[in-house]
């Protein structure tokens, strides 16, 4: 693992851009489970060869951490990024990933075995971004019925690879929603910005695993 002193990062024309996330998981402050997140972004594309040459049981032996999860590949939806706080580069088989946030895993969720109720649960993720969707194109969004509004940053292959771009317009026929959510795309007349608050982005994730950003309001 290379150290790096924190620094910005700007990224543009990302949407469908494929990407890899590796999870390090070890216990936290509070008692519970959190996970130090790798992207791949601006290092590589995700290769599938080498992504689906990574062993999650043997990376958390090289690490030294409880356990890895291997979250990808993985495809973006918004159009630029903007990264206030990157970390340092590390290499995971033939795989570089810079890390870029830490997760707080809810009570119950088991990442690297797969248990636990993770859809629509939740997830505080602790990162300092900009996400910038451009008007006129596609915006996915899932909608509660308190008043909620979460925005689709990126689709997924781990469940099903058939997954598009264009797929994701009649994504809502496939999903067994929350009583009372509903799935909408619409097209917004001007660009879509979406920050954490206080450093906060709440996240969840379709059954799909496809994940989506807590619009602040």
């Amino acid at each position: 693992m290379s150290r790096t002193t924190p620094t910005a990062a700007h990224r543009g024309d990302l949407r469908d851009a494929r990407y890899g996330e590796i999870l390090l998981i070890s216990p936290g402050e509070d008692g519970g489970l959190e996970a130090a997140v790798y992207n791949t972004i601006g290092l590589n594309d995700c290769p599938v060869e080498q992504w689906r040459a990574l062993d999650a049981q043997s990376l958390a032996r090289q690490f030294g951490v409880p356990a890895v999860y291997l979250n990808g590949p993985r495809f973006w939806l918004f159009d630029e990024l903007r990264a206030f706080d990157v970390g340092e580069t590390a290499r995971f088989g033939d795989i570089e990933a810079r890390r870029v946030a830490k997760v707080r895993i809810p009570a119950g969720i088991d990442l690297a075995h797969g248990t636990g109720k993770k859809s629509y649960a939740d997830v505080v993720v602790e990162r300092d971004t900009e996400y910038r969707y451009l008007a006129g194109r596609p915006v996915h969004s899932l909608l509660t019925p308190d008043g909620r509004t979460y925005v689709m940053q990126a689709y997924s292959h781990i469940v099903d690879d058939g997954q598009t771009m264009d797929s994701l317009a009649r994504l809502g026929e496939r999903l067994d929603l929350p009583q009372g959510w509903r799935y909408q795309v619409d097209t917004p007349g001007k660009d879509l910005l979406m920050r954490p608050v206080a450093g906060e982005a709440h996240v969840v994730q379709d059954e799909l695993e496809n994940t989506y950003m807590l619009l602040a309001t």
